[in-house]
This record gives structure tokens, sequence and C-alpha cells, in this order.
């Protein structure tokens, strides 16, 4: 540990040039290897979307579902049920339109209302056939389920 370190120094003049990258001849070998290779993303590129199934997300009915429920809105609070996260899920299978929703609470003074207005509205949706509401309790509505634009209407962000 006592003993002096001493670092050794060399001074140079010049320094050997790095070896240079190997060129092929120029000519027809250096134009294969520049020749564009096969796109493989052209086939995919070219193809068109699918269609969504009418009753699966992106689908017509599923769609015009989800905007009949955007346009109702709780009397208390001036959300759309959608975005207050009251609507738990939303299944269309051949026209039979099954809507799983629940409440702000179960004392909620809409709560015989509510279920009808969202039967008759997502019954008027064209290509929905019969329509049932299912209202839960479990699990219990949360404020956490509603939409960040409904958290910014009601000052929550």
């Amino acid at each position: 540990m006592n003993e002096e370190r001493k670092i050794m120094t060399e001074e140079v003049d010049a320094v050997a040039p790095p070896p240079k990258a190997r060129v092929e001849d120029a000519g027809e070998r250096a134009a294969d290897k520049l020749e564009r290779k096969r796109d493989y993303l052209e086939g995919f590129l070219s193809q068109q979307p699918a269609e969504a199934a009418p009753g699966e997300p992106g689908g017509d009915v599923y769609e015009g579902v989800i905007a009949a429920l955007k346009e109702i809105y709780d009397p208390e609070i001036p959300v759309n049920i959608y975005d207050l996260g009251l609507i738990y899920g939303v299944d269309v299978t051949d026209g039979h339109v099954v809507v799983t929703m629940t409440l702000t609470t179960p004392h909620c003074p809409v709560a015989e209302s509510m279920p009808a207005e969202v039967e008759l509205r997502v019954g008027a949706v064209p290509g929905a056939g019969d329509v049932e509401v299912n209202l839960v309790w479990d699990p219990p509505w949360d404020p956490q389920l509603m939409s960040d634009e409904a958290k910014l209407e009601l000052g929550m962000l």
C-alpha cells in the first residue's frame, strides 16, 4: 500500500491508419447486392381491414348501442351513464342485446326508471331486436369507474 504508483506515458509521432473496408469489383456483383429485396410488407399493406361483426366492438349494432347509452344522462350528475361507469357490459348476439349495468347507489331515485329508459333507448338502435337490462350491485359502483372525460367534467382531474 505504501508503494508509489507510477504512470508511464509514451509519445508517438504518428499512428497507422486503420485497414480499409473491402470493396467488391464495381460491376454486376455490386449491382446484384444493391438490388431491392422482395417487399414482404407489400401484401400486408394492400389488404383491406376485416369487417367487424355487427355485434362485436366496432360493429354497427354494438357502436349504435354505445352511442345510445351515451345519450342517457344521470339526472343528479351532468354526465352520461356510459362515461359515468354505470355500464359494466354490452353483449350483442344475433340482434339480442344484453346490457349489464349498475347505479351509483341502491337507493338511487331513478332505480326504477333508469333500466326502463336504457331498454327503450337501446331497443331503438337499428339492428337491435330483443333488449335485456341486467341491474347488478356487485361489484358496487365506484368513482374510479368514471372515464377521464367524466372526471374532467366533474372537476375531479
